[in-house]
């Protein structure tokens, strides 16, 4: 009797220290809101700590909710991007994500050749807040000289505009030397990017310019009927495409991560999406 009590026991201490470890895995959440600031900052860390976690490096961007750069205002797009740099350069966890808005042309090129210059290595994008067309002119040009720049570019891939997918998978094909990570992975409509095992299977056709980081989306397939499904789209993806992203403070990461560790993924495909992956693209 005595040990069959002890079984459950043992169950919940061989879970405990198994998230202890987890815990203390290096961490690179790419996918971080700082609508406030340096009191984004703040909060961040503290949600960070209280749920016994710890971030190695986060992407941090002003970018978010209200805040995002709207078509003619360049003059706030700057300020903005510099006040991003300014608290990185006070924040060593943190890696500054710019931004522009594709629609304003020679302008935006110019403020891109500007950031990549104090070092910025990310520039995000979002189709649906900024309204602009993935398939305007613009936009290309602009994501070619993010690749000249060496500048890797985060965009919007939840799928809240029809046809979100197809038209980013059409903008990595014609900007081949531009490094994409596309947030969110398609959301519910993941099961897209199973394309991209066949793609690369086409002769002369390289899809090796496509990451992707998995915020929310991770949190919602966890523990649901879809999580089989997922898994198998991460791997035709390649684990090696694949970060780690909160998006804070929608989700926090103690959530994203307790939904990578639910996935039937194993320790090595875990550590590659938690932080390797982002390291070796990001080099932060």
């Amino acid at each position: 009797m005595m040990m069959t009590m002890k079984i459950p026991v043992l169950a919940a201490l061989l879970l405990f220290l198994s998230h202890s470890s987890a815990a203390q895995d290096p961490t690179f959440d790419l996918h971080v809101h700082l609508r406030n600031g340096a009191e984004s900052i703040e909060e961040y860390e503290a949600q960070v700590t209280s749920g016994k976690r710890q971030v190695t490096t986060f992407g941090g961007m002003w970018f978010g909710g209200p805040h995002q750069a709207l078509q003619g205002d360049v003059a706030q797009t700057r300020a903005q991007n510099d006040a991003v740099i300014a608290l990185a350069s006070k924040h060593p966890r943190m890696l500054p994500i710019a931004t522009v808005h594709p629609y304003d042309g020679q302008p935006a090129l110019d403020e891109l050749k500007r950031v990549a210059g104090r070092g910025v290595k990310v520039l995000k994008l979002h189709p649906h807040t900024q309204k602009f067309d993935v398939t305007d002119p613009r936009v290309l040009k602009l994501v070619q000289q993010a690749g000249a720049l060496g500048v890797v570019v985060l965009m919007d891939n939840a799928n809240i505009i029809a046809g979100d997918s197809e038209h980013l998978f059409d903008l990595a094909v014609r900007a081949p030397k531009t490094k994409f990570v596309f947030a969110h992975m398609g959301g519910l409509n993941f099961r897209f990017w199973n394309i991209l095992a066949l793609a690369r299977t086409a002769q002369d056709f390289f899809m090796d310019n496509i990451y992707f980081d998995i915020s929310g989306t991770v949190v919602l397939a966890a523990d649901s009927p879809i999580e089989e499904e997922f898994v198998w789209t991460l791997r035709n993806i390649g684990i090696d495409r694949v970060l780690l992203g909160s998006d804070y403070p929608q989700f926090s990461l103690a959530q994203t991560l307790d939904a990578l560790e639910h996935l039937d993924l194993d320790e090595s495909e875990k550590a590659k999406i938690r932080y390797t992956n982002a390291l070796r693209l990001l080099g932060k």
